[in-house]
């Protein structure tokens, strides 16, 4: 399955920005809030010096990433705190919260360090595209329980994941920082690793 992402939208809409100098599009048509957020957000970065070796691959990686780790964890937190739950499925899920709750803390500290703060990048911004989970998708799981809950846990997080690995491989492909690119490239061995064995776990279910 193909997701296209918001992610792809920024990187293409920042490399327009920094090749021409302007952006092209239809005049007719009003730009959609996720645009409107994209090309403020690219406009600020864009606007401010980034220490050598930074570019804005980089930050918007950085400022992505945040949020969607952000809720993998709180989906994470939904299912452990269940009865009933299959013990691989509880196994993923503390596996996936020791994984990326240290990498928000890593994330931040580059945008802090570079002086590009979060962005101002939420979920409100993001959608299924990225993987992101809606307020009712959530709702779903907190209601469920036991073999149910488990599944359902598997099915949101593999879209979840799969949003993360794209964003992770056009950091991977554009990004100049050395440990950003490390981390993306982490990012993507990792959650493909953690796909397939959710897809395994839902097959024998």
């Amino acid at each position: 399955m193909k997701i296209r992402t918001s992610a792809i939208a920024a990187i293409a809409l920042t490399a327009a920005l920094s090749l021409t100098g302007c952006a092209t599009g239809n005049d007719s048509a009003a730009p959609s809030t996720t645009e409107t957020t994209t090309e403020t957000t690219a406009q600020t970065a864009d606007s401010q010096a980034l220490p050598d070796g930074v570019n804005q691959s980089d930050v918007m990686f950085a400022q992505m990433m945040i949020p969607h780790h952000e809720q993998a964890i709180e989906m994470s937190d939904i299912i452990l705190a269940k009865e009933g739950v299959d013990p691989e499925v509880i196994s993923l899920a503390e596996a996936v919260k020791a994984a990326q709750g240290p990498e928000i803390e890593q994330l931040q500290g580059w945008l802090d360090a570079w002086g590009v703060g979060s962005g101002g990048q939420d979920m409100g911004h993001m959608g299924h595209g990225d993987g992101i989970m809606t307020e009712d998708d959530l709702g779903k799981l907190e209601k469920a329980d036991g073999a149910e809950a488990s599944k359902l846990w598997l099915e949101q997080m593999i879209m979840h994941h799969e949003g993360a690995v794209e964003m992770a491989e056009l950091e991977a492909a554009g990004g100049s920082d050395p440990a950003a690119v490390e981390l993306a490239n982490s990012i993507v061995e990792t959650q493909t690793v953690e796909i397939d064995q959710m897809r395994e776990l839902l097959e024998a279910m």
